[in-house]
């Protein structure tokens, strides 16, 4: 009996006493640590900062916690901590030079959610491709093409690549090009260019639309027509601007020039 009492003294009261306090630990701690992320959110939350960031801060801050209070608990039971933070560490590197890929993904989502060159219902074109944001994620971005496509970009080729934002300001300047013949009437034709972009109320009275002879072709004499609109109506503008400038055109005997090549045939005088 006497045995029986001292190896419950020496080895089993004193496990039982480490795994309660390990335990006491654990659930103090995780309790402490879900009302400090709750806190911190709560905080994040009045702040401006998106909430595609504050997830992603609260959710590596409540990881961090986790770990903390794993390594106090069995640090209760006697396990040597030091060596299991240097097996975690050797497990993150080889788990970071695998998912290399992915975690190319995910730095490039979290500097496009901290510096925002685009957010949701922009028009741009990323990684060769372009269309309108739908959302914005720690890895992908989703865009929904002018047919109504989905489209899946990483966000590793959208931060490593040209961005181009359509709608991050508010005006845009509609370039076009229009030819007439060289034996047309140039004066009458820049005429006609000037009266039909008056007369659209979209277009900006400044900047000042250019109107000029850009180019003595080949075939033509091209104007080059550039006037400023809201970005909104960019592709109204340009597509109805083509349209009326085709029919006046039309209805004042000014010709459209098409490439053509004239061929000259010589008779050989000995013949």
């Amino acid at each position: 009996m006497g045995e029986y009492q001292e190896y419950l003294d020496i080895y089993v009261l004193p496990w039982a006493i480490n795994i309660t306090m390990a335990l006491a630990v654990f659930i103090v701690g995780r309790f402490i640590a879900r009302q400090l992320v709750r806190l911190i959110t709560k905080g994040l939350s009045h702040s401006k900062m998106d909430q595609i960031l504050i997830d992603f801060i609260t959710s590596i801050i409540g990881v961090v916690f986790l770990l903390l209070v794993v390594v106090a608990s069995l640090d209760q039971l006697g396990v040597n901590t030091t060596s299991l933070i240097a097996l975690l560490g050797a497990a993150g590197i080889a788990v970071g030079l695998a998912l290399k890929d992915s975690l190319q993904n995910f730095a490039a989502g979290v500097m496009l959610v901290i510096f925002r060159p685009f957010k949701d219902g922009d028009y741009v074109q990323i990684a060769g491709t372009e269309g309108i944001v739908e959302t914005i994620s720690i890895f992908t971005t989703v865009l929904r093409s002018v047919d109504n496509k989905e489209l899946i970009v990483p966000n590793g080729e959208i931060y490593h690549g040209v961005i181009v934002n359509y709608s991050k300001r508010p005006t845009r300047r509609v370039d076009m090009v229009f030819g007439i013949g060289y034996g047309d009437d140039l004066l009458k034709a820049k005429r006609i260019l000037t009266e039909i972009l008056e007369q659209d109320e979209r277009v900006l009275k400044s900047p000042e639309t250019t109107i000029a002879v850009g180019e003595l072709a080949d075939n033509s004499v091209n104007f080059v027509v550039r006037p400023w609109v809201r970005s909104e109506d960019y592709w109204p503008v340009l597509w109805e601007t083509t349209e009326k400038v085709k029919l006046r055109f039309d209805a004042e005997q000014i010709s459209i020039p098409y490439p053509q090549m004239d061929v000259h045939l010589q008779r050989d005088s000995a013949e």
